[in-house]
């Protein structure tokens, strides 16, 4: 709710951003350009979806890692990022966070929670909650009190004949004027609405809400289902609304939050009250397969390089509901078009190394370790596995799947033969310049929002490992050495000094012993890009 801010900056808890973006992807400078350097893996910094947040537990449990419906918000020279699942994250570059708890007194984080300055003060709710206000955007926040229709009644409505009450997926702006809207969903098919606010009590409607635009069966991708097979059905939610060079650009999700075909769409008008005209290029974000899929309810957000982010659910395959997050850069075209070059799933340029990411965003590295287990001729090889759970499936590019070693290997070891081929080829060589390795974290929907305060008592609380490399198999050197990591993350992405070698071995030296969770590793990923120069003997 970025009450008190004009339209000119971005909406959704964004209005204390800068004016927006006014330059097409056409006409931004080359790489390079604006002063920045040619970037250079190694050196310059990137990022890898699912984003590597530390969990907001300090046992080793996985607090705070099955996150979803994001909102990220700017105040200072800090974005702060809430969402289902747990919050804040604090960081100063979009790609560096750190968890900081909220205050929120005689409750807790709301899902879905929405958070917005105005006027000096922070503004939050989510799903059932009320309004809360706080002088600091960590809080404490305390309840200003519940929302209300424009008769000062209980907030309420029918979508397809059936009642519901209370806040949903709420998101709130402000326009150039100062006043302040809400925009939020009915339920099911119903579809987006927007109500003006009363500025005196932010948390009761001005006037009836209006009807923006619902489900549409000819939109396929917002239909209900993991094949959108479903022809009447599908949840439209999730509004997010910003601002930029004059077109209110509505971001929404469909087709459901527990389907790995929830996806992203947007909506465009040159009046926050509509109408509103459904875009050329929609779906925004959609994937249904590989790590990342299911990228639906987010948020976007102008960065610290000036260019615009789009933060965004992850839904996992396994738990049913799990989910992560993830984040890629913005474009328009120059017709005022947005763009979304993603979701992305291999290394990225993070914010600041190019001048249009967008365009340019992509560091060419790309996984060479897909179902390395399984092909002929392979040479790989791993500790241990249980029956059901074999190490195969940590390197199938799903996150439905995951490798259990057996329960007394005491530092589990899977190696990958990158350059396995027939005999009637020459051995291939790889650059390796990094590598994401995901950790089995039980947990579906919304689980893990609590955190707890006490420190495992002689207890390692993070994942510990390292990575070897070999060009024949023989003799191994270390490459990463994370034996001593004390930073707990469930996911984790390390870059490496680009390497040539064949195979690759990851051991894990200890991690978190928390319940009767076994270890499990859901997937790890070496990436980088073919040898051209040289071949394996």
């Amino acid at each position: 709710m970025p009450f008190g801010r004009p339209f000119d900056g971005p909406f959704g808890a964004l209005a204390v951003l800068a004016t927006a973006l006014s330059l097409s992807p056409q006409s931004l400078p080359q790489s390079g350009a604006r002063g920045l350097a040619k970037p250079v893996i190694g050196k310059s910094t990137r990022y890898c979806n699912p984003l590597p947040l530390e969990t907001s537990s300090r046992d080793g449990s996985p607090q705070g890692v099955s996150l979803g419906d994001v909102t990220v918000v700017r105040e200072g020279d800090l974005y702060y990022f809430f969402g289902t699942g747990g919050g804040a994250w604090v960081s100063p570059d979009l790609v560096n966070w750190t968890y900081q708890a909220v205050d929120v007194r005689g409750g807790r984080l709301p899902v879905a929670p929405h958070v917005a300055k105005y006027n000096g003060d922070f503004y939050m709710s989510g799903n059932s909650a009320p309004l809360y206000r706080a002088p600091n955007i960590l809080g404490p926040y305390e309840v200003l009190g519940p929302w209300t229709n424009e008769k000062g009644e209980p907030w309420a409505g029918v979508s397809n004949g059936k009642p519901w009450s209370g806040a949903f997926d709420v998101d709130s702006f402000v326009n150039d004027d100062n006043k302040p809207y809400l925009c939020f969903p009915g339920r099911s098919t119903d579809g987006i609405y927007v109500a003006p606010l009363d500025p005196k009590n932010l948390n009761r409607f001005a006037t009836t809400p209006r009807h923006l635009f619902g489900f549409n069966p000819a939109h396929v991708w917002e239909r209900w289902g993991d094949k959108n097979e479903y022809a009447n059905v599908g949840w439209i939610e999730g509004p997010w609304v910003f601002k930029r060079n004059g077109i209110y650009y509505l971001e929404y999700s469909a087709s459901g939050t527990q389907w790995r075909s929830y996806a992203s769409g947007v909506y465009t008008s040159r009046n926050p009250l509509g109408p509103f005209t459904y875009s050329p290029r929609n779906p925004l974000l959609r994937k249904t397969t590989g790590i990342v899929t299911g990228p639906g309810h987010g948020c976007v957000v102008k960065g610290p390089d000036g260019n615009w982010w789009v933060f965004y659910t992850i839904v996992l395959a396994n738990p049913p509901g799990g989910r992560r997050i993830g984040m890629d850069p913005v474009g328009f075209d120059a017709g005022g078009t947005m763009f979304v070059r993603g979701p992305s799933d291999t290394p990225q340029w993070a914010p600041g190394v190019v001048a249009n990411p967008a365009r340019d965003g992509d560091s060419g590295a790309i996984p060479l370790s897909v179902n390395k287990l399984r092909v002929m001729n392979q040479r790989g090889g791993f500790s241990s596995q249980r029956p059901g759970h074999e190490a195969a499936y940590a390197l199938d590019d799903s996150n439905g799947t995951w490798w259990e070693p057996a329960e007394d290997d005491v530092q589990p070891s899977l190696t990958v033969d990158l350059g396995s081929i027939t005999q009637f080829e020459n051995e291939q060589l790889f650059t390796v310049d990094s590598t994401r390795v995901e950790f089995l974290a039980r947990g579906g929907f919304g689980a893990g929002a609590a955190r707890s305060d006490a420190p495992a008592a002689g207890r390692t609380t993070a994942c510990r490992y390292k990575v070897e490399v070999s060009p024949d198999g023989k003799s191994y050197s270390t490459v990463l050495d994370k034996s001593n990591n004390s930073i707990t993350r469930y996911t984790e992405f390390d870059e490496i000094p680009p390497v040539r070698c064949r195979y690759v071995r990851l051991t894990l030296t200890d991690w978190p012993r928390t319940g009767n969770a076994p270890l499990g590793v859901v997937e790890f990923t070496v990436f980088g890009t073919a040898d051209l120069s040289a071949r394996a003997r």
